[in-house]
């Protein structure tokens, strides 16, 4: 098998994972609130990262990190995994899954908007069209069906979900100034983000042994969103020579999400709901193909 299909093979396995994992979140959610449901994943997803980085051999490379180095993962990782997952756990507590699951991908269309100011890139029409295509499909979504009422539903879950897209994109740009190893980055940033994590819950929530069906659903966030799935896209990026066909298939994930959305969590999906995100993937594929002129 050739690195290309063993990239595909990686990569939609990803994809398929992630697009499971709003219902998951919701199913948490039923058992725990969106703190405990944080730190528990956030734990289960460190232990993952260091067993990667023990299996790949990293295992010295970990431990031996810099001042600099403690300095920028303490940063990033406040921004993701810990207030990331905060805003958009409590978008999900919210919204219904089929409103908070597009809303998040807005993260590409956020990455142009910031890439400006903070990479010094210029903003090109491109860009321009498909952050207002991208608004647009927000503004779509949040009627929850209603289009033409001018009234959006549960407007703090909508700001929530539409800020979460913007401190990935920050803390993507970031991550993409640090040149460590992805595994090293990544179990450094779930180290402190499990720290804030601990701190919120100590001052916010507390700790509760959720029954069996929470015990699983929670296992499942923390291994599949933030755990193994990274290393399968991670892998898939390494073992491509055309990143751009491997990201592309990023945009089968929202679509399948809704087909889970229907299937577990039996929500009927809203006309607008199709329209906004159909709007959202058109935004993103726009913007991309502008970046490659």
């Amino acid at each position: 098998m050739t690195n290309n299909k063993k990239a595909y093979m990686y990569a939609l396995s990803a994809i398929l994972l992630w697009s499971t994992v709003a219902v998951s979140f919701k199913i948490s959610l039923r058992y725990v609130d969106f703190l405990q449901l944080l730190f528990y994943a956030s734990c289960i997803s460190l232990i993952i990262h260091f067993t990667l980085s023990v299996l790949s051999k990293k295992i010295k490379e970990l431990f031996t990190i810099t001042k600099k180095g403690l300095f920028y993962s303490a940063f990033v990782g406040f921004l993701n995994p810990y207030l990331y997952y905060v805003v958009l756990l409590k978008a999900y507590s919210i919204l219904p899954a089929q409103l908070a699951q597009p809303l998040n991908y807005l993260w590409p269309v956020m990455l142009v908007l910031l890439s400006a100011p903070l990479l010094g890139q210029r903003l090109r029409v491109q860009s321009i069209v498909a952050v207002v295509l991208g608004f647009i499909g927000v503004y779509v979504i949040s009627t929850k069906g209603a289009i033409f009422n001018y009234k959006i539903e549960q407007p703090l879950g909508v700001i929530l979900a539409s800020v979460s897209s913007i401190i990935w994109a920050l803390s993507w740009i970031l991550n993409q100034k640090d040149k460590r190893s992805e595994d090293i980055k990544l179990f450094w940033s779930f180290v402190f983000g499990l720290f804030y994590t601990f701190v919120t819950l100590m001052f916010f929530s507390g700790f509760t042994i959720p029954e069996p069906e929470g015990i699983l659903a929670i296992v499942y966030v923390g291994f599949f969103e933030t755990g193994i799935t990274f290393f399968l896209w991670l892998r898939a990026l390494q073992l491509t020579d055309r990143n751009d066909r491997i990201s592309n298939l990023v945009f089968l994930s929202p679509v399948m999400a809704l087909v889970f959305i229907r299937l577990v969590l039996h929500e009927s999906i809203y006309y607008t709901t199709i329209i906004g995100l159909f709007l959202i993937i058109i935004s993103i594929f726009v913007n991309r193909k502008g970046m490659k002129q």
